[in-house]
């Protein structure tokens, strides 16, 4: 008797931002806010960067202040290498966001304030969740619905599942390896870097591993 597969269920993440009430106009300033807004807003800034229209030159919203508005793209290029997903807690990420600038701050005491209207403005997200009715049972079927789920769905179960499950774990290698047990392939996935591609290019990694996958098992059945 086979085993009864899990589905895979194919969820949608749609964020409403709202504003704290922090802002900054000065690199002093943005530390003193991080020290203190919420993880809320950490997580916004930083976590969902790539769900918003930025150039991959930055990883997070404060980096992108720092060298568009601040104009110090030293900062802006340190901030970026700062990878929120390798820490067990948002406040290891805002903990490294205040070491860096204050590391910055020791060389460059006075950075200069923005102009008006440059200031960054903190907010957070409410983010709400809810099944998108796509479930899928083997790797065929799941290359179908990724090639026509929204972008906030690959955001969900590929970026946002790294902060919820934790130790670079996403949703989608996890079902490959718990209910596929396809171990190389859930690895293959893990391995994309986050940084290095906006959604549309993790969709394609993920479409290329699959299929590269699923020929070199075709190529081990002919053999």
């Amino acid at each position: 008797m086979e085993a009864v597969i899990a589905p895979f269920e194919f969820k949608q993440a749609v964020n409403i931002s709202k504003s704290t009430g922090g802002k900054a106009n000065s690199l002093r300033r943005l530390k003193e806010v991080i020290s203190k807004v919420s993880g809320e807003s950490i997580f916004h800034h930083t976590c969902q960067y790539f769900q918003k229209e930025h150039s991959l030159g930055y990883t997070n919203d404060f980096a992108q202040w720092a060298g568009e508005s601040l104009e110090e793209r030293a900062l802006a290029e340190r901030l970026s290498n700062i990878d929120p997903y390798s820490f067990k807690s948002i406040s290891g990420t805002r903990k490294e966001l205040i070491r860096v600038i204050d590391a910055y701050l020791e060389d460059f005491p006075e950075p200069r304030c923005v102009l008006s209207g440059d200031d960054f403005y903190f907010l957070e997200t409410i983010t709400l969740v809810f099944p998108l009715g796509i479930r899928v049972t083997n790797l065929v079927e799941f290359l179908i619905a990724l090639r026509h789920v929204d972008p906030g769905s690959i955001y969900f179960h590929f970026y946002e599942a790294r902060v919820r499950l934790g130790k670079g774990i996403d949703d989608f290698s996890r079902w490959f390896k718990d209910a596929l047990k396809r171990n190389n392939l859930a690895l293959n996935i893990r391995s994309i870097d986050p940084f290095m591609h906006d959604i549309d290019g993790i969709r394609e990694h993920i479409r290329e591993i699959i299929e590269e996958d699923l020929m070199s098992q075709m190529e081990g059945l002919r053999t």
